[in-house]
């Protein structure tokens, strides 16, 4: 299966991507297609029959224009030419509401246009400037009748009928005006097709520039990579775009200069800024073999690195890949609404058809029963309903992107507010897992570092936290490795290996059982417990030649967060491998009341089935690798994650700077994102409930009445509404 983003053009309202998405999914070769209104992007899983042609061509068949693979880098440089015209017809648009309208204001009319005086003049001038703006509108015109044919109405199909309609009885009029029906200059409607058009521009003008904020938070982060290198050659430094940089080459990083893409050091240290991931304002000192993050701000050293992940690959690129597709993916709300959306536009065409044909039954003139048409169909807005809810979801994921917090799903934060349960790894989710050897309780005749040197020689080979405590020790100790062979795994309990031809067993108690032997060193290792410790035993040939203490520190914002989660009324438990003692005292120091210690992998993935079973809704924290069962078990996974493999991550959510305290920002977030949803769609609907039936002329008998020229004003200001409602995300705010 292959995957693709495509950018598309000539998408106006939420008919054109439903349409274009349901068709689509019925080609043959298309597993899954997904539309997407705000990015102009349709998100595209395909077999190997089917190569890139074949979907440009599915587009076009679709009546769209496929402009290739989606670039965020292009699209940042994209620059809109619609204002100029914009103020060109703006001020013809004026100019033509003076004529058309100076006579009822008791304005000076303009010489020779006069309206009683001169009517053809006036008839003439009126049908030019429509002309103009017809031919401002061809696009308008284009997509309606595109639309029609391929059976996928949208609201250039409602504008485009109206206008045509309004604009061929003017010329009518204009026709019986030449023969000398000089009465008929009443009867034209040049000015509301002109005016029509210019709202419906003035509307997608604003409209693409608030669709433009809504992807300021995306633009920051490829913004944060810089655009040309400095490459290590055999002739010195050259200076080169990021295009021509290949993996494998050495780059070189100066104080106030940027790290160009994701490498290792391989000369100098220095401190970087790394703020745009890890969120923490003080800069990290980095040194040879450490890793850096393209973007990161050199701020006083010189580095030499190596090229390793460059261009789509780069962390940064990943992030923002992610973020793109989680908004191609869609929430079932917005799946109602894109239903809604689908069958609107009919709905309105037999509308306003019914209104054109029940004023003529009812004896009104010709032109009142098709002014009353062609308002209901200008009136009529499907744009604030296919908006309400992409709109809203793309601002939220920006929100949550710059807030640390990598969304995957767009249906997650849908989810949240139906969250009731938290349940926390221990290690390197609510620690640090940056673990340190606390105790070392040597029953062997080796030496102590003898004994260290066997276990280090097994835990280097190992990718669980605790062997980050052997390693960081053997480093401090100059401790050497020895060779090992038949390495193995023991899931939930820890590792043997042969070294020095014995069997060498390294875990927790569980290892007593495993080899049907008895323990000795209860109370030692209760006592080690007490302390936060976690127990490595070491067993020689089925006999215990050491208990090792290992401690790890709790993260800074552990407490903070789990107190904000009991205060929102949440549910958290600890779910842990680690020994009942230890799990406890961990527990009692972040007021965690639920503790569920000594538990396998495997085991972990049945408590969340049986939380689920329970008619709980659960969210997993944990590491993104070693709990991704548990993590795809839940409704929602969270996994922290320091932002360097985030393409292997099987969670819903990553935490790309490792804060905690960001779990109840996204469930605030997504609350927020939630409410604006669900006002979007009121204000959608309401907006239709009280426009259609004011159109049709429901209320003239009690004053009220509405005409195309107000219908086109009116239909842009609520779409204007719901873009503006969504955009209120952006000023999201965690009250701490």
């Amino acid at each position: 299966m292959k995957k693709i983003i495509l950018s598309i053009k000539g998408m106006s309202c939420s008919a054109c991507s439903s349409s274009l998405e349901k068709y689509l999914n019925k080609q043959k070769g298309i597993l899954d297609a997904t539309v997407n209104l705000v990015l102009a992007q349709a998100s595209i899983s395909y077999d190997e029959s089917l190569t890139i042609e074949d979907l440009n061509r599915f587009v076009k068949d679709a009546g769209f224009e496929s402009l290739g693979e989606f670039d965020f880098k292009k699209e940042i440089n994209k620059k809109s030419r619609d204002k100029k015209f914009l103020i060109i017809y703006g001020i013809l648009a004026l100019l033509t509401l003076y004529i058309a309208m100076s006579h009822m204001l008791k304005l000076p009319s303009i010489p020779y246009l006069d309206l009683m005086k001169y009517p053809f003049n006036y008839s003439l001038s009126l049908l030019i400037l429509a002309l103009l703006f017809i031919i401002y509108g061809l696009d308008i015109f284009k997509s309606g009748i595109k639309n029609i044919i391929h059976r996928s109405y949208n609201m250039d199909t409602l504008v485009s009928l109206g206008v045509t309609a309004s604009f061929l009885y003017s010329l009518y009029s204009f026709y019986m005006i030449i023969n000398g029906h000089v009465e008929h200059v009443h009867n034209l409607y040049f000015e509301s097709c002109a005016i029509i058009i210019f709202f419906i521009k003035l509307g997608r003008y604003i409209d693409y520039q608030s669709k433009e904020k809504t992807k300021e938070a995306l633009k920051e982060l490829v913004q944060i990579t810089p655009s040309m290198a400095l490459l290590k050659t055999k002739d010195g430094e050259k200076e080169v775009t990021i295009d021509e940089v290949n993996k494998g080459d050495i780059l070189i990083c100066k104080p106030g200069m940027k790290v160009a893409v994701d490498g290792t050091i391989t000369k100098g240290e220095t401190h970087l800024d790394e703020s745009f991931i890890t969120g923490e304002s003080i800069p990290n000192k980095k040194q040879v073999e450490d890793k850096v993050v393209a973007g990161s701000i050199n701020i006083d050293g010189y580095i030499e690195y190596q090229a390793e992940r460059i261009g789509r690959d780069s962390t940064i690129s990943e992030i923002v890949r992610l973020v793109v597709e989680a908004s191609n993916t869609k929430s079932h709300i917005q799946k109602v609404a894109d239903k809604a959306s689908s069958i609107f536009v009919p709905a309105i065409l037999i509308i306003a058809f019914l209104t054109l044909i029940g004023y003529l039954i009812l004896h009104h003139p010709f032109n009142e029963a098709l002014i009353s048409c062609v308002t209901v169909l200008v009136v009529a807005c499907p744009c604030a309903l296919g908006l309400a809810t992409p709109l809203a979801i793309v601002v939220s994921e920006g929100v949550c992107a710059k807030n640390g917090l990598l969304i995957k799903s767009s249906e997650v934060l849908e989810q949240a507010h139906k969250v009731d349960t938290i349940v926390f790894d221990k290690t390197g989710t609510l620690t640090y897992g940056n673990l340190k050897i606390s105790s070392i309780n040597n029953y062997s005749n080796y030496q102590d570092r003898e004994l260290l040197s066997i276990v280090y020689s097994i835990e280097a080979k190992v990718t669980h936290p605790i062997s980050l405590a052997f390693t960081s020790y053997a480093k401090e100790n100059n401790l050497t490795l020895q060779e090992i062979t038949k390495l193995k795994n023991i899931e939930g309990i820890g590792v043997s290996a042969k070294v020095n031809n014995k069997d060498i067993y390294l875990g927790n108690n569980k290892l007593f059982t495993k080899l049907k032997i008895k323990n000795d060193y209860v109370k030692e290792e209760e006592q080690l417990a007490s302390t936060g410790n976690s127990i490595v035993y070491v067993i020689e040939d089925k006999k215990v030649i050491g208990l090792i203490g290992v401690n790890d520190i709790l993260r800074d914002d552990a407490k903070y967060t789990v107190t904000k989660l009991k205060k929102m009324g949440k549910e958290v438990i600890m779910l842990t491998g680690d020994n009942e003692i230890t799990a406890q005292k961990i527990a009692e120091e972040l007021n965690i009341d639920n503790v569920i210690a000594n538990v396998l992998p495997q085991e972990k993935t049945k408590v969340i089935k049986q939380l689920k079973r329970n008619d709980k809704k659960v969210i997993m924290v944990g590491d993104g690798i070693n709990d991704a069962p548990s993590l795809a078990t839940a409704d929602i996974g969270i996994s922290v994650n320091s932002g360097t493999d985030i393409a292997a991550d099987s969670a819903d959510i990553i935490l790309i700077n490792d804060k905690l305290e960001n779990i109840p920002t996204y469930m605030l977030i997504s609350q927020k994102t939630l409410r604006i949803i669900k006002e979007n769609l009121f204000w959608a609907f309401f907006y239709n409930a009280c426009m259609i039936p004011l159109a049709i002329g429901l209320f003239k008998g009690f004053g009220f009445s509405m005409n195309p020229m107000f219908a086109s004003f009116a239909m842009t200001f609520s779409s204007l509404t719901v873009v503006f409602n969504s955009l209120r995300l952006k000023r999201w705010k965690d009250s701490k």
